[in-house]
């Protein structure tokens, strides 16, 4: 599906929202891209880069002129700016948002856009990173990529073809999601492995010999805690934003850390080998479909 637009608007130009800007302009499939954000020093160095075209602070005074209205914000912020958007949107104009979080975001668009429900399309583009601000943005970061969109009941079949197609423009395969099951999944092999490893440095950080441990900290510290660089404000609304699912994950690696605790208590090296197998076995497995898709 050849889809096109004449004017984006990116509110959030950093990794995600600007790479998306990119592989629009490389693929011919957008006219006009105007990035709004807070910080006037990384909306000048998007226009620098040529990740935008036009940049403005206030998203209502853009959005009339838009075709496709991008939130690539934290979830924190978005509240805010669908109110902006809900008095200047043009009745042709599609939302849709990158969030990593889904019930949220529709229960926003339900409070904020509800005459424009028809053309609001959640997505989630699963292409997370470390990095964060215009300069992150890239060319190609959405290659063989899974993008989950989560339509509303209202939302028409042409809004969201429209999304998916220019999401493929960027080099992604669709998917389709209800917004709970998203949440619930997004937990499980996203959110909580965050926590995990922000806990993890933070216990670290906080030991009196803390400067010692990193001293010796390799390649197992590098791969478990990479995650753990992410943008802190991101990932506090992700955690609120989905605490309910978050919670359960929580609570079920709770209990299986208290039986690794009691296996190492009581010398159980058949329990560990059984662990460590198993979990060896699935992270292998993943491992191949993940390298066979990518």
């Amino acid at each position: 599906m050849q889809e096109s637009i004449g004017t984006l608007v990116v509110a959030g130009v950093g990794l995600i929202g600007g790479s998306f800007a990119l592989g629009l302009k490389r693929a011919g499939r957008v006219g006009h891209v105007i990035g709004v954000g807070r910080s006037p020093e990384n909306l000048r160095r998007a226009l620098e880069l040529g990740v935008v075209d036009e940049v403005a602070h206030d998203i209502a005074a853009v959005a009339g002129r838009a075709d496709l209205v991008l939130l690539a914000t934290p979830v924190g912020q978005m509240e805010a700016l669908m109110q902006a958007l809900s008095t200047t949107l043009a009745p042709h104009a599609i939302v849709t948002d990158a969030g990593s979080t889904k019930g949220d975001v529709v229960a926003l668009m339900r409070a904020h856009l509800a005459p424009h429900l028809a053309r609001c399309v959640p997505a989630h583009p699963i292409a997370g990173s470390d990095l964060s601000g215009a300069t992150a943005a890239q060319y190609g970061l959405y290659e063989n990529r899974k993008v989950v969109l989560t339509p509303l009941a209202e939302t028409d079949s042409d809004a969201c073809n429209t999304v998916g197609a220019l999401w493929q423009a960027c080099g992604a395969r669709i998917e389709r999601l209800a917004p709970l099951e998203h949440d619930a999944i997004f937990a499980a092999v996203s959110h909580l492995p965050h926590l995990l490893a922000f806990a993890y440095v933070d216990m670290i950080a906080r030991k009196p010999n803390a400067a010692r441990c990193f001293d010796f900290a390799a390649t197992g510290f590098r791969d478990f805690t990479r995650i753990a660089g992410s943008h802190p404000e991101m990932w506090r609304d992700i955690a609120l934003a989905n605490r309910e699912a978050l919670l359960d994950e929580l609570a079920t690696y709770r209990a299986t850390l208290e039986q690794l605790e009691a296996a190492v208590s009581t010398g159980d090296s058949a329990r560990l080998t059984e662990t460590f197998d198993t979990a060896r076995a699935a992270r292998v497995a993943w491992n191949q479909r993940f390298m066979r898709q990518g």
